[in-house]
Order: C-alpha cells, then structure tokens, then sequence
C-alpha cells in the first residue's frame, strides 16, 4: 500500500512510493503526495512534485488543480535550498503558467533570478517565448 510506504522511515521508500502513485494516483492520494513536497528529503520532495506535475505517467487521470498544488510549488521554487527541487517545483509551476499569474510571475522571477542556471533554463520553457509555454498555449488551459 503506498500510503503506508509514504510514512515509512527510509526516504528511498518513501520517494518510491512517491513514484508508484505516480502512475497509480487517485483522488484520494492526491493530499498524500501534495503533503510529500514538505518531506525533510529532497528526493522525496523531487519524486513528489513530478507526480504531481506529470500528466504523461498517469493515463487517464489528472494531476490536480492549483487550488491543491500550486502553493507548494511557488514556496519551494522561490526558497529551497536545492536546486533540483526548485527545478521541480517550476515543472509544477509551470502547469499554471497560463491560467495563474502568481504562476507566470514566479516562473519569471526564477527564470532571471535564480542562482542556478538549470532552474533559469527550466523556468524559462514555462515562459512566454520558452517552448513549453508556447505549445501549452495552442493546447488552451488543462
């Protein structure tokens, strides 16, 4: 049960989990993986934000709405200490880019400030002129 796994003392069981409900997410695990971005592992955290970001992995489901993601997202793109989170976090971020402004300015924020210069990279595709904002706009809004 992945839920059981989420509490477990060991982050490596914990960040799998995370990557199990990824594929096998429902409503209901959806709060449990939103909790898994303030988990004290990083890898945790970064296993979290991509299943809750990646629509690709999920079939037919979802991933869920900014009113259940994107304040998480915005806090650790703006302040953690890891860039590979903040990376993360800006794929999550990104989902909103075009239906949030909190979102787009977050992501422009970290696109021209950011110490790393692979979260400015990351920040800049969700960007207006980046790639994946500009494909995600001919979509129109998830």
């Amino acid at each position: 049960m992945p839920g059981a796994g989420l509490r477990h003392e060991d982050p490596a069981v914990r960040a799998g989990c995370c990557r199990l409900l990824n594929h096998l997410v429902d409503a209901e695990s959806m709060a449990e993986l939103v909790a898994m971005t303030d988990d004290p592992d990083a890898r945790v955290r970064i296993s979290a934000f991509h299943a809750l970001a990646c629509d690709r992995c999920k079939g037919d489901t979802r991933a869920p709405g900014a009113d259940r993601v994107l304040e998480p997202g915005l806090r650790h793109l703006a302040a953690h200490p890891d860039p590979h989170v903040r990376s993360m976090a800006a794929e999550l971020v990104g989902r909103f880019a075009h239906t949030d402004a909190r979102a787009l300015t977050a992501l422009e924020t970290s696109r021209t400030r950011d110490p790393s210069p692979a979260v400015r990279k990351k920040a800049g595709r969700y960007t207006p002129g980046g790639p994946i904002y500009e494909r995600t706009a001919r979509l129109g809004p998830k």
